[in-house]
């Protein structure tokens, strides 16, 4: 979970200069009285002009909200593609974009975009201008389109569709639109993709531009300064072509690029049009010599960008080029008949071609069985769902797998098995390598241990507390170390488990030997004392929970006592919002209408797309014209709660509140039905947060207008400080899961249910680095998918009193808990007096 963090060129940042001309003195002295009225006049306008940029500079524009603003660029959006045209002879002339017949070509149909654009009102409002940037054959014509839209109208970059752009040049060529001069064109189809307005270079400019033709032999290439440094604010572009019955290989040896692909990246493409239908891949950070870039083409073309925006320059990239049989990116899959054998996906460990199809069948002798077992798993695909698996995907006994995999084994039930292997025209990995062997099913795992899934773990992973085979096999009837606890029913758990009140075992027997004997009370942190401590208006254990749920003690307060208005205590368990008037003020039922969701809605389970208003209090906060960034949640019609650190970064304007735009109800990004979009009027970090611990990590967002409530947008319950959450609690954590790499997010909100973790097993798993105002949640033995929620969102849980309560922020860590790696969230209960004292609610 990273925030973002954008730079600007402030090219419209230019303050005014008010310069005050006198003219000569003129006037005789008999005119001294005319001069002390001018003198006074001119004081006059003198204050009033210093008034004028008081307002302007301090009060118009507080917190310099205003001037930074005012130095945003307008937004360029641009949309890239081909077109197909027909009956026109292929030239290689046409590959010079300094030749005639470039130049002539290219004119016609950068016309016939802007004819058809002026046919939507909205596109020929704004738009700016057409390039064609290629040809290939086919004939492709590559191109893209630039819209310009002022600061002023930012509202409107939704508009700006693929579905809008593509739909209008559809029509046009449908209608078979034609001008003077322009009809022997004639286009059979065409594509648009929206595109990062950075991509769009003109090859017939003196920019960062270069065509390269590659060769058997391997050629090379670099990224301007390298070794030093690349220049801030590079556009650079590459096209490399081949011979026809070619393909193209490129590796980078050393590749070096800033480790934030929003400002610093390098994207490739399976075409010369930076379309992300075609994209191969974007990445950015540093690579070791060991895992070096390795990228091939589907075809004779690829299309590779340098985009550099940060004031931070590392040394670029070297890059060796050259022209491969298009058979090795083609041919794949076979017949395997040995006992044993090792099979990759295409190239590996070289990314895999886009668009390759690939069965491999594996036969073994009558009465043995096949087991694969892949040691490297990677298809990891921007916004692709990992269950669904319908882009890139490896195909075994009618499963599909994709995305990131730590370990993959699968047995046949028969001697015969079949794998196959997919990859769509777009975005391509590392692929995968997979073991196969022939067994015995009488003794199929030799000196190692033999899972009930039939998977081979080795001995050691025995008994040692954590489910490696999946189906626990390996945890079952085990002699515990030293440092395991033995379960009732046979299992080996830490010790550190025990006593944490979270039912570990499954049986509960690691929780039992935890209660006191019968005449006893059980304190919160585990003291015994005698059972007639209990409600003896007398705080005898510690923490006060000894007269938590007393209504004959109400003179003792403790962490676990509601305070109300009128100072009162209230010893009883989360007694705010339970329905029931349980201070003398009815305080603790005030600010209830919260935490419902006006829609019935299914049960919830974990990692899947949220229907629509199944989270109203879910917020998507978008960052100038950069879309989703990080994710908040409804306090009330004019407060959101969400992530100091998705505005206290190293860039001035992520703190600007003018800079954010809110969306309130949103399922899909894509889909404005029923949003409510509100601008940001202020934003309150909390002063103590701490950008290297990300301790209070918690940020207050004031709308520049309240919020109208509706089945799909209501507030969330804040919980009182003195609020229980305890371990083991199912909750949700919600967002639309910005992904590390590409900065890509998932269209569609996604919602994970997770469990509070116990703050000792926290602490101990994430080596001391929790601090009270934070807390865990996850599933440390795994079980969850990697965690959808992103920075900012909310982490709800649901009581008995039927109301959802936020209990963390999403703040830090692996999300959804991984073994051993639980997510880290701010707790709110810690925070709500702040909260309080900030916006009333």
């Amino acid at each position: 979970m990273h925030s973002a963090r954008y730079e600007y060129d402030g090219r419209n940042g230019h303050h005014e200069r008010i310069d005050f001309l006198t003219s000569k003195e003129k006037t005789s002295s008999k005119k001294k009285i005319c001069i002390v009225v001018g003198v006074l006049v001119g004081l006059l306008i003198l204050a009033a002009v210093a008034a004028f940029l008081i307002w302007l500079f301090v009060f118009k524009d507080a917190d310099s909200e205003g001037i930074i603003s005012k130095q945003l660029s307008p937004s360029a959006q641009v949309f890239s593609g081909h077109m197909k045209l027909v009956d026109v002879p292929y030239n290689e002339k046409l590959e010079d974009t300094k030749s005639k017949e470039f130049e002539a070509l290219a004119d016609k149909l950068e016309a016939i975009l802007g004819e058809n654009y002026k046919t939507d009102p909205l596109l020929a409002k704004y738009y700016t201008n057409s390039v064609v940037t290629a040809f290939s054959e086919g004939v492709l014509a590559y191109y893209w389109s630039q819209f310009d839209i002022p600061i002023d109208d930012l509202e409107i970059v939704p508009e700006f569709s693929e579905e809008r752009v593509l739909e209008t040049l559809e029509n046009g060529i449908t209608a078979k639109s034609r001008t003077a001069g322009l009809k022997d064109i004639s286009i059979s189809e065409i594509t648009a993709s929206i595109t990062d307005a950075r991509m769009a270079r003109n090859p017939r400019a003196k920019e960062c531009f270069f065509r390269l033709e590659a060769e058997e032999k391997p050629k090379t290439f670099s990224s301007p300064g390298f070794p030093k440094a690349y220049p801030p604010r590079s556009r650079c572009q590459w096209q490399i072509r081949a011979s026809e019955d070619k393909a193209i290989f490129v590796t980078f040896p050393f590749f070096n690029i800033e480790d934030d692909c929003s400002d610093d990246f390098v994207s490739i493409y399976d075409s010369l049009s930076p379309d992300d239908s075609q994209a191969i891949t974007e990445k950015c950070g540093q690579r070791p010599p060991s895992n070096p870039l390795e990228v091939s083409s589907s075809g004779n073309i690829m299309l590779i960008n340098l985009i550099t925006d940060s004031v931070t320059q590392k040394p670029g990239f070297s890059a060796e080029y050259s022209a491969i049989p298009i058979s090795k990116v083609k041919t794949c899959g076979g017949t395997l008949s040995k006992s044993e054998g090792v099979f990759t996906s295409p190239l590996h460990p070289s990314f895999y071609p886009p668009a390759v199809d690939c069965k491999w069948t594996i036969k073994v002798p009558d009465g043995q069985k096949v087991r694969v077992k892949f040691t490297m798993f990677r298809m990891k695909e921007p916004g692709v769902d990992i269950r669904v698996c319908h882009k890139d995907f490896v195909e075994v006994m009618g499963t599909k797998y994709c995305g990131e995999l730590s370990s993959l084994s699968l047995t046949s039930t028969t001697n015969v098995l079949e794998v196959k292997f997919h990859s769509d025209e777009s975005h391509t990995d590392k692929g995968f390598n997979a073991e196969y062997r022939a067994y015995d099913p009488s003794n199929p795992c030799p000196n190692k241990f033999a899972c009930a899934s039939g998977i081979c773990i080795t001995k050691e992973l025995q008994c040692d507390g954590w489910n490696d085979c999946g189906d626990m096999s390996d945890e079952m009837k085990c002699k515990c170390e030293k440092d395991q606890f033995a379960c009732g029913n046979g299992l080996c758990k830490p010790r550190l488990w025990v006593c944490d009140r979270v039912n570990d075992c499954g049986d509960g027997s690691d929780e039992i030997q935890c209660s006191c004997e019968d005449n006893e009370w059980r304190c919160g942190d585990g003291v015994c004392l005698p059972q007639d401590v209990v409600c003896d208006s007398k705080r005898d254990c510690e923490d006060g929970s000894d007269e938590a749920s007393c209504k004959t003690s109400p003179g003792i307060c403790s962490d676990f006592s509601f305070k109300c208005e009128n100072k009162e205590c209230v010893n009883k368990v989360n007694a705010e919002c339970d329905r029931v008037d349980d201070c003398s003020d009815s305080s603790d039922e005030k600010g209830c209408d919260c935490g419902t969701r006006p829609y019935k809605l299914n049960r919830i389970v974990g990692g899947q797309n949220a229907e629509l208003g199944e989270w109203p209090w879910q917020v998507s906060l978008h960052f100038l014209t950069y879309g989703h960034t990080c994710g908040a949640s409804i306090i009330s019609n004019r407060w959101l709660l969400s992530a100091s650190h998705c505005f206290v970064t190293s860039s001035p304007s992520n703190h600007v509140a003018s800079n954010w735009q809110t969306y309130s109800g949103m399922q899909d990004q894509y889909k404005q039905d029923g949003v409510q979009h509100r601008k940001l009027k202020r934003i309150i970090s909390h002063p103590d947060y701490n950008q290297m611990t990300f301790d209070y990590d918690i940020a207050l967002l004031e709308l520049s207008e309240p919020l109208e409530f509706t089945n799909t947008i209501q507030p969330i319950c804040l919980p009182a400080s003195s609020h229980v959450f305890p371990a083991g609690m199912s909750c949700t954590v919600t967002g639309w899961g910005a992904l590390r790499e590409g900065g890509q997010k998932a269209q569609l909100l996604q919602k994970a249910s997770v469990k509070i973790i116990n703050d000792t097993v926290c602490n101990t798993v994430t080596e001391g680095q929790v601090t009270s105002r934070m807390l865990c949640s996850g599933f440390l033995a795994g079980g969850v998918d990697a965690c959808q929620g992103d920075s900012g969102g909310p982490l709800v849980c649901f009581e008995e009193s039927g109301k959802w309560f936020q209990a963390g922020i999403v703040s830090w860590g692996e999300g959804c808990a991984r073994r051993n790696k639980p997510g880290v969230y701010t707790r709110v209960t810690k925070l709500r007096e702040w909260i309080r004292t900030e916006t009333g609610v």
